[in-house]
């Protein structure tokens, strides 16, 4: 590996905090704190991609 990307990492650590998040919700049994964290985590992971694909383009990986 010859450099850290932080920007994916930032994307990563957001992704799984949502995760996480989703796993408070079912414990609370809350069903809107789980359908928030699932968009949270489905558009965390959109931009990810989207930045990778941006990334790939330009050279940059």
């Amino acid at each position: 590996m010859k450099n850290i990307k932080w920007i994916f990492v930032l994307y990563a650590v957001l992704s799984a905090v949502c995760i996480m998040g989703i796993g408070i919700a079912i414990s609370e049994k809350s069903l809107f704190l789980a359908i928030l964290a699932v968009a949270a985590w489905i558009s965390v992971m959109g931009y990810g991609f989207k930045t990778k694909k941006k990334f790939r383009e330009e050279g940059k990986l």
